[in-house]
């Protein structure tokens, strides 16, 4: 058996050893890695740079938080732009995508806008690959608890477990989870995604340092168990015959594709809504954000446009071998039995299963350096 005497390894000189051979000096550090951070790693790493992405789970690395698509109107075309400039998103979407369309074309081409739906573990799993086989690119799980700051520079990261890495620059992707709250009617619970703690520390750091911060909101809707649904009470929409993709790339498309529905919401429904309005962060005054103009809840459809007597819901399922299902247009953050009972009343979700309930997020966002 050997003895080593402690004295003679200090542990400061240690812990010098461990982070000079965990992290050397790099040229990128980005913070966070939902798409956003992905990109930016891949783009800055095809470049020549070093890049530490710190994420903190690498089992969710580029996951898609809200609905499993990609593109749409605007979103589309940037997604198309992001390719042209060697980007990973179109490729990424079209070797995961298990639909296509392309919408408007009723309208001119100027107005047309590719949108997939794709398997959300695919996709995240095929970003995670392409990641891992571009050189440059190292990966660590920790939460980026602040920026090191040298001559009014970053220079650098600490992070949760106390460890300083330095770098040339920090990009900051945090998205929801930069001191994220959930909100589901009267409940309140910090995160940045269902089940996933929030990141703190760079908020306070920032607006210590003059940046303006401001808080956003954001909702999605419930998730359900698509055995449970009657599809003969709905119209089925199916993808495009000619699947025209993202990428410029020449990347082999889907053989099949999945369907998607459509139903819609009704009075009753509208009603049984209403009933859960005193107990809404959004009406009761609990939640302060500026809110995304082309994703409003089901609850504020249906108080702004009180003339209208439906509204359409888009059933889209999350991947190729998953019975779960995203009902598109059914954002809300009432309380659980009130989303329950008003879906019951949807056409063909009488027998709905509920596997988790719709949420409203407020983050922190900078908007301007003072």
């Amino acid at each position: 058996m050997f003895h080593v005497e402690h004295s003679s390894f200090p542990s400061t000189h240690i812990n010098t050893l461990f982070l000079q051979a965990m992290f050397p000096q790099y040229d990128v550090i980005v913070v966070g890695a939902g798409h956003a951070g992905c990109e930016a790693a891949a783009a800055a790493a095809n470049l020549g740079s070093k890049v530490l992405l710190i994420t903190m789970n690498m089992q969710t690395i580029a996951q898609m938080s809200c609905n499993p698509a990609m593109g749409g109107i605007a979103k589309g075309q940037i997604v198309r732009e992001i390719d042209a400039m060697g980007g990973y998103s179109g490729i990424v979407t079209d070797k995961s995508m298990i639909q296509f369309r392309m919408l408007n074309k009723s309208k001119g081409p100027a107005m047309w806008s590719p949108r997939a739906q794709s398997d959300r573990m695919l996709f995240a799993a095929t970003w995670r690959e392409m990641l891992e086989n571009t050189p440059n690119v190292d990966f660590y799980q920790d939460m980026v608890q602040s920026m090191l700051i040298k001559d009014n520079r970053v220079v650098g990261v600490i992070t949760g477990l106390g460890h300083e890495i330095q770098s040339k620059a920090v990009v900051v992707t945090s998205g929801t989870f930069l001191n994220g709250v959930i909100h589901i009617g009267e409940k309140r619970f910090g995160g940045g995604r269902v089940a996933e703690k929030a990141a703190t520390g760079i908020t306070e750091q920032l607006v210590s340092l003059g940046f303006e911060s401001d808080r956003l909101k954001t909702g999605t809707p419930p998730r359900v168990d698509g055995r449970s649904l009657d599809y003969s009470k709905m119209e089925e929409q199916k993808g495009d015959e000619e699947i025209l993709g993202f990428s410029f790339l020449d990347i082999p498309k889907p053989k099949t594709q999945r369907s998607c529905w459509i139903t819609y919401t009704n009075t009753t429904v509208h009603d049984l809504l209403k009933t859960g309005f005193d107990r809404s962060p959004m009406y009761t005054g609990r939640i302060e954000g500026v809110g995304p103009r082309y994703c409003p809840s089901i609850e504020d459809k249906i108080n702004r446009f009180a003339e209208r007597d439906r509204h359409q819901l888009f059933i889209e399922p999350e991947g190729w071998n998953t019975v779960e299902i995203y009902v598109n247009g059914f954002s809300t953050s009432l309380p659980e039995e009130v989303q329950y009972e008003a879906l019951r009343k949807v056409p063909g979700f009488e027998n709905v299963r509920m596997f988790r309930p719709g949420m409203l997020l407020s983050m922190t966002s900078f908007l301007q350096h003072n």
